[in-house]
């Protein structure tokens, strides 16, 4: 808009100051100058964008009430260390004992975080006393370990045995178990930290005794991808067998929850008949089971895991296009030999890191993947499908008929 000078006729000079103060009424009315104007735009007028809504309501938040929220968010953060400190201190007060079958590196891996809290002995076939001392652990013979189980207080059996030996070493165990059921009258928590979940799920079930809980787990690292700890790690859990009730763990809630902000979900469970249980209910047996199985989950809990609950059926369909299309790349990679050049983009290093971590796991865990989980077989006709589709494409822009690229 031009400016008139001072020359201007005094009409003229008129008319703009008019026109000038009709545009500026017009603009005030636009952009609502006052805070009346203002929330009465804001009541016809929808808001765009969620952030639009936040940045509204944090100018119509009264003085002092961002201070107030400080002080109210820091008496919830020291309520929730107390909490967790009595938590600690009741986890501590009754420590659980706790065996580990399997006592190679894994197994030593999780004994270490399990002796800061309950009373640890490890088992396996070669000698280990020395390391499991180191750890403040306690040590026996794996075939000694039967008559161990008799005599001894057992709260917790881990096996963390390798999953093509896991169902010899149910079958073992099982007149050992059944031997302390009759003398002692109690058994032992069993625990499977295996990484396919349906096989050692149903081995268990048929084999160990009906009084026996199963807690069928899936801890998703290891001593390479959580060496500096588990915080943030994710554990996978399915509760199996309680007081004799099967767990249909599908259908709990809730399902996940974020290590030291977990909120305890063992009090209620749904059995396979679709029936709600709870941790009151009239047996005792039934009372201590779930306490006990709070109790050991409360380990990863306090070592900072992400907690997943969910069924052993879930964990294997989830687990074949995940962990096992993991190793099998990191494996078909491995064996075209790639090394490391001085051109290497990030990519390409990151898939030297994946041919480095999927290697250094043993084959028998690999095999494993594959031989205990059923839906790994169908993983790799996908990933066949998908090569011959990608490889056919880049053929037939070319011109050439889909055939096999010679090895070299």
């Amino acid at each position: 808009m031009k400016c008139l000078s001072s020359s201007a006729p005094p009409g003229r000079r008129l008319l703009a100051g008019v026109l000038l103060l009709l545009q500026l009424a017009s603009i005030c009315a636009f952009i609502g100058v006052s805070a009346g104007e203002r929330r009465l735009t804001n009541t016809f007028a929808p808001r765009a964008t969620s952030n639009d809504a936040d940045h509204d309501a944090a100018n119509d938040a009264p003085a002092g009430q961002l201070e107030q929220l400080k002080k109210e968010e820091a008496r919830l953060a020291a309520l929730l260390a107390s909490v967790r400190q009595e938590k600690l201190a009741v986890l501590r007060s009754r420590p659980l004992s706790i065996g580990v079958v399997g006592f190679g590196r894994f197994g030593q891996f999780i004994a270490r975080s399990f002796a800061k809290y309950g009373n640890v002995f490890g088992s396996s076939r070669g000698d280990y006393a020395d390391i499991a001392s180191e750890m403040g652990a306690g040590y026996t013979p794996l075939s000694e370990l039967g008559e161990y189980l008799v005599t001894n207080d057992v709260d917790v059996l881990v096996l963390a045995v390798s999953i093509v030996s896991f169902e010899d070493t149910v079958k073992d165990l099982v007149p050992y178990l059944e031997r302390r059921l009759e003398t002692r009258g109690d058994l032992p928590l069993i625990v499977d930290v295996a990484s396919v979940k349906e096989h050692p799920r149903n081995i268990l079930l048929d084999n160990l005794p009906k009084e026996c809980d199963c807690l069928c787990t899936h801890p998703m690292f290891g001593p390479d991808s959580a060496a500096a700890g588990w915080q943030g790690q994710t554990f996978v859990y399915e509760r199996t067998r309680i007081d004799g009730v099967l767990v249909d763990d599908s259908q709990s809630s809730p399902r996940v929850s974020h290590g030291q902000n977990f909120t305890s979900d063992t009090s209620t469970f749904m059995d396979e008949n679709g029936i709600m249980h709870a941790v009151h209910e009239l047996t005792e047996a039934h009372v201590e089971g779930m306490d006990r199985i709070s109790r050991f989950l409360s380990i990863w809990e306090e070592e900072g895991c992400q907690m997943v609950r969910m069924s052993c059926s879930e964990h294997d369909e989830y687990a074949a296009n995940s962990q096992f299309i993991t190793h099998l790349t990191g494996r078909i990679l491995g064996a075209q030999g790639l090394k490391a050049t001085p051109v290497d983009t990030m990519g390409f290093k990151n898939l030297l890191r994946l041919i480095e971590t999927t290697n250094a796991d043993s084959f028998e865990l690999f095999y494993g993947l594959y031989k205990y989980n059923s839906n790994s077989g169908y993983t790799i006709g996908r990933l066949r499908g998908a090569l011959d589709d990608v490889v056919g494409e880049l053929l037939q822009r070319d011109g050439i008929a889909p055939g096999v690229f010679d090895r070299r």
